[in-house]
């Protein structure tokens, strides 16, 4: 089972690509094709149109959507490209995990076509894949196997934090559809790694910026027209991120940086907890479990307004 330090090094040791990742407007591009669409379009297309709150559309949801997923769908296919059966079995997992575990990137590629069928349906264009960087996450098999179980918890996450911003119940119950299944990914994964299958009794919702800054690591670039229109937060950058685990004392690389900054936040289930940052340290809480979010803020409050960076992901069980 990876530990909070290996999944917290990892994801920093990724960080510097976010810089590189594009942050043009597509939503306004979908907005045109929209309006363009012809007068008879059904009315769950015109639903699918409309702002959402935060100046989303829910095509703009669907399109975000459609961007995770093509991130998985491309991680699995590079991975087991990659990595032969023998190598996954090296790890102690089973012909049938094995296979189970390739059905999961099937089930990502089945979601991308799904999701570009809803967004042309509401006459838009699907965004397309990026050019992405999975060289940190496929250093060998059990570096796929952590990092695809991080992916599908950001991807419940993701889906769970998009949720409230929907308008139409239609893209609602369709996104509902897919998420229930990539709980099911990262149930299975996480028995797959040793880990307890269902560690909370709550999933963690997470908003669409924290989605993707955790997203925008493994982006290089993306095709014109097929940029996100949400810019990622800043690394964390901590002195000692091999020693991040629950009850160790974390360290700010630069006490003064990110400017502003109060509190180590971690977002997780069943709450949020908040440990005052003094001198650029701040202590990991106790009572975490599954994949926690840690952010800095400088309130106790985790809106996009709050956040000065992160998020990095821990998984204290």
């Amino acid at each position: 089972m990876p530990s909070i330090r290996s999944v917290f090094t990892g994801l920093c040791a990724l960080a510097p690509l976010a810089a590189a990742a594009p942050a043009r407007v597509y939503a306004r591009e979908s907005a045109s094709a929209s309006s363009s669409a012809a007068p008879s379009a059904s009315p769950s297309a015109a639903a699918a149109a409309a702002p959402a709150a935060g100046g989303l559309s829910d095509v703009d949801i669907l399109q975000f959507a459609l961007t995770a997923e093509h991130l998985e769908s491309e991680f699995y296919k590079q991975g087991f490209a990659k990595f032969p059966a023998g190598d996954f079995q090296a790890l102690g997992l089973t012909d049938a995990q094995i296979k189970s575990l390739m059905g999961v990137g099937m089930t990502e590629a089945t979601h991308v076509t799904t999701l570009q069928g809803a967004i042309a349906g509401a006459g838009a264009k699907p965004v397309e894949p990026c050019q992405y960087n999975f060289d940190s996450a496929l250093t060998d098999a059990k570096t796929m196997v952590a990092t695809a179980r991080v992916l599908e918890a950001v991807g419940v996450s993701a889906y769970l934090g998009a949720a409230p911003l929907v308008n139409s119940s239609d893209v609602l119950t369709a996104a509902a559809t897919i998420v229930t299944v990539e709980a099911r990914h990262q149930a299975f994964i996480r028995v797959a790694s040793g880990a307890e299958p269902v560690p909370a009794a709550f999933d963690t919702p997470l908003q669409p910026r924290a989605v993707f800054t955790l997203a925008a690591q493994f982006i290089k670039s993306c095709p014109e027209g097929s940029n996100l229109n949400i810019q990622a937060f800043p690394a964390i950058s901590l002195q000692n991120a091999a020693e991040a685990k629950v009850g160790s004392n974390l360290k700010l690389a630069d006490a003064n940086n990110p400017s502003g900054a109060q509190f180590c936040a971690f977002v997780a289930p069943g709450g949020n907890q908040f440990t005052q940052l003094t001198d650029g340290n701040c202590m990991v809480p106790q009572n975490l479990s599954g994949e926690v979010y840690m952010m800095i803020t400088k309130s106790q409050a985790v809106t996009d307004g709050e956040i000065l960076a992160g998020p990095s992901v821990l998984q204290p069980s």
